[in-house]
């Protein structure tokens, strides 16, 4: 019988005997979150640190993090239903755009609540299950970001320098299956990771995760084993998903840059250029926070310095996508207004509706 560490170790580097290793884990896993603790330590829950050395009253900052939430919700949910009521936006690049907002919603779902309920709270406690939970999510929506963003630089490749062949290439069908991947991709790799975290030993009960969500680096420092293998491949898996969608999207604006660089005008170049800005934006934001939390070998660094690098990736990209997207694209913010003003027409119909109903009764 292999001893406990080897087990978890092998999963997680995809040396298991092949099917029935992986189920009974997984069950384990499972048995282990019913509990709602880790059977090998008796942990239950942890101590989410929250905010490091600000001199702000928590007050203060809870008024700040729910504004932020709440534009990132309004702002994404806006997206998503604007980009399926109007027809004019059912493109691939819009519904790709849908699907962004969508992660975004659910990533920071994933994350804020939670942070806002402590600024609220004496206690900064998260039971080990929600913890494990949080990580999972935090990480497979994260992978499926990095995979749909190279999705949409190679959109953009295909609109812009083959545009005869884009309508076929990039047909509804296709959109669906790009799609569905990128949300499997993100899915499948994060699992393996989760496994062995959640079959860790953790030194004692009521440890101080020094962060304001269960993120990798601070949950693997409270191990009471050596995890340097994780280590390494939480490093592997990061590289692979993240630079890799990173080459993609380089490539594909690399080619777009030429293409551009050829079209006579100097208008025809700005027109080009202003479709893929706003793309850009997100992705310098986005790969390179990640880049510099996730693509290192080591999970250590300065709690401050992790604690605002993660605040990118968390509160200021999905708050700047929807603006980013929406405010600098005339087609949406027509859509916007149409949908706008078909509300309000239609609540205002409601209200004469109404009105005249409660007349007919009183007379």
């Amino acid at each position: 019988m292999p001893h406990h560490d080897e087990i978890r170790f092998r999963i997680v580097l995809g040396k298991t005997r092949p099917h029935r290793d992986y189920v009974h884990v997984v069950a384990q896993v499972g048995k282990v979150m019913a509990l709602g603790g880790n059977q090998s330590s008796g942990v239950t829950e942890f101590i989410l640190a929250g905010v490091p050395n600000l001199n702000s009253t928590k007050g203060e900052l809870f008024s700040v993090f729910l504004l932020v939430y709440l534009l990132t919700l309004t702002g994404n949910v806006l997206i998503v239903g604007v980009v399926g009521a109007d027809t004019r936006l059912q493109t691939p690049m819009y519904f790709f755009l849908g699907n962004l907002s969508c992660l975004e919603i659910l990533l920071t779902s994933v994350i804020i609540p939670k942070m806002l309920s402590n600024f609220l709270s004496r206690q900064h406690t998260i039971s080990f299950a929600a913890c494990i939970t949080q990580f999972y999510f935090y990480f497979f929506l994260g992978a499926s970001e990095f995979l749909l963003l190279a999705v949409m630089s190679v959109d953009r490749y295909l609109a812009i320098c083959h545009p005869l062949q884009y309508p076929l290439l990039m047909s509804g069908a296709v959109c669906l299956r790009v799609a569905s991947a990128c949300w499997v991709g993100g899915l499948l790799p994060v699992l393996g990771p989760t496994v062995a975290v959640a079959l860790l030993p953790f030194c004692k009960q009521d440890a101080v995760v020094q962060h304001f969500f269960c993120d990798s680096g601070p949950l693997l420092r409270l191990a009471c084993t050596n995890t340097k293998k994780l280590e390494e491949t939480d490093f592997i898996l990061a590289s692979l998903v993240i630079v890799s969608s990173l080459v993609i999207t380089a490539a594909s604006y690399g080619r777009i840059a030429l293409a551009v660089l050829r079209i006579p005008s100097a208008s025809g170049r700005q027109k080009a250029f202003s479709t893929c800005t706003s793309h850009l934006m997100v992705v310098t934001l986005f790969y390179g926070s990640a880049i510099f939390l996730y693509v290192r070998p080591s999970q250590s660094g300065s709690v401050e310095t992790n604690w605002a690098v993660t605040v990118v990736t968390t509160f200021v990209t999905p708050l700047l996508n929807p603006f980013i997207y929406a405010l600098r694209n005339e087609r949406v913010k027509e859509a916007l207004k149409d949908l706008l003003r078909k509300v309000v027409e239609g609540f205002g119909g409601d209200l004469l509706l109404a009105k005249s109903f409660n007349q007919k009764i009183m007379t």
